[in-house]
């Protein structure tokens, strides 16, 4: 977007930004996924889509995020159209759904699908455009079935538009897998806005260069007749934030936010890279923490994080530890890992390791500690905490998956914003975070990670014992 003014009066002009944008919103393909790096205009071209029917009384579209919540985020799909839309005179409509609908009586709905089975509430539909805004947040199953809604009376031909940002691990890195070079996981520049054509018998992506290549792929009609399976083209353009001048210039600070990011999410979100994921030594290194000798006097915030198991080490088995890891916070913003303790106990083993530990931390030492799901998790934390009475003791359910929870931690440290105090558990602390995730064992990352995350939230202004507070 980019505004002129002309004359006394200040004109507010509309317009994809020359490049991947342009190529995006240009694009003839029946689907058309933008992708890569985080701000490269995605949103706003996939808003701008619709606005070439909208004269038609007849047309719709339909937004789709994985969750209503992702929906109405700050700075989402429908926060962004209500600074798009109203200038065309569009007239928004939040209950019963969100939608917006132009002058001639075109309209574009905003929908999520949270649960697979979600899209049977889509049985019957034709849309003539469908928009999934973050692809790599669908599963297949949703994209397919809703590909099979994308039907049009209404004389605009149906097509498919989509956004996401990289993910190995998605089944959308295989779809564009010929855009992308599987050596370095980056974009291949020459194949950007290339079409090919795919049909898909059963569940197997038949692809050509032409439609021509394919048409020896036939499938029956309600006649039994064998007629050829009209192909679907496909393109892939790829985006990079230094592609969006209007956010370079509006928000200078955010490729500074993009840099800052861990290894794994930094390559994704910043380099686009598809290929990329956590791996040893990837996202801790030793060589980026100073190990100092002693602690600074700036400490203004100490937690221990605990992950806890049960069971003691014999011969023969390899079971997880429970390990408890002591940080804090510096008023400089950086951080101290100050003690770390990792054992193989029974029950009432970590119950004694926990309280010895949290006796010798003293009372300023907040403590973390992971929630079970169902009522043994519920039970057990009641219990630890009702042990620790005196101490800040806080339980919280785990949210994310590991290395998300690790990833905050990670980039601080890669950043040099982490010390380690000189101890003899150095060396194994060192060698289990060098190793997650790809470890048989994560107890050391995952104590270290609630930790450091307790540390984000402010400290409660008194000290009070609590499972469900959070620290």
């Amino acid at each position: 977007m980019a505004g002129d003014e002309k004359g006394a009066a200040a004109q507010t002009i509309i317009r994809p930004q020359a490049g991947p944008q342009t190529l995006f919103l240009g694009s003839s393909a029946d689907i058309a996924i933008y992708g890569g790096s985080a701000g490269g205009g995605k949103t706003w071209a996939l808003l701008m889509e619709p606005l070439r029917h909208i004269a038609n009384s007849q047309f719709g579209a339909v937004f789709f995020r994985r969750t209503l919540v992702q929906v109405r985020n700050e700075g989402g799909l429908w926060d962004e159209s209500e600074k798009l839309y109203p200038c065309l005179n569009a007239k928004p409509r939040v209950a019963p759904d969100l939608s917006w609908t132009f002058p001639s009586g075109a309209s574009v709905s905003f929908a999520h699908l949270e649960h697979d089975k979600t899209v049977s509430n889509w049985q019957g539909s034709q849309i003539p455009l469908i928009c999934f805004d973050e692809l790599t947040h669908f599963t297949q199953k949703q994209f397919w079935y809703l590909l099979s809604r994308n039907r049009s009376m209404c004389g605009v031909r149906p097509y498919v538009r989509a956004t996401c940002n990289p993910d190995a691990d998605s089944w959308v890195a295989d779809f564009i897998a010929w855009w992308i070079n599987q050596e370095t996981g980056l974009p291949i520049p020459e194949r950007a806005g290339k079409l090919r054509w795919f049909v898909r018998i059963g569940d197997k992506i038949i692809w050509g260069d032409t439609p021509a290549d394919l048409a020896e792929y036939t499938a029956p009609d309600e006649n039994g007749e064998q007629r050829p399976i009209e192909p679907k083209s496909v393109t892939f353009v790829p985006a990079k934030l230094t592609d969006n001048k209007a956010l370079m210039a509006a928000d200078p600070g955010y490729l500074a936010n993009l840099m800052a990011l861990p290894t794994v999410e930094r390559e994704r979100l910043l380099g686009g890279n598809w290929k990329i994921r956590p791996a040893a030594g990837l996202l801790f290194q030793r060589g980026w923490c100073q190990v100092v000798d002693a602690v600074p006097a700036n400490v203004i915030q100490w937690c221990r994080g605990w992950d806890l198991a049960s069971t003691p080490k014999i011969e023969g088995n390899d079971p997880d530890a429970t390990a408890g890891t002591k940080i804090g916070k510096l008023s400089d913003g950086r951080y101290i890992v100050a003690h770390h303790v990792s054992d193989w106990l029974s029950p009432k083993g970590v119950e004694t390791l926990i309280k010895n530990t949290a006796s010798a931390d003293g009372r300023g030492v907040g403590i973390s500690l992971p929630q079970d799901p169902g009522q043994a998790g519920k039970s057990q934390v009641q219990s630890l905490v009702s042990m620790l009475a005196g101490h800040d003791a806080r339980a919280t359910p785990e949210s994310g998956d590991k290395v998300t929870r690790f990833s905050p931690f990670s980039a601080q440290a890669e950043a040099g914003n982490v010390l380690v105090l000189r101890g003899p558990w150095n060396a194994a602390w060192f060698s289990a975070l060098e190793g997650f995730p790809e470890a048989a064992h994560d107890d050391d990352a995952d104590s270290t990670s609630r930790a450091f995350n307790a540390l984000l939230t402010p400290a409660p202004s008194t000290t009070t014992s609590s499972v469900t507070g959070l620290y």
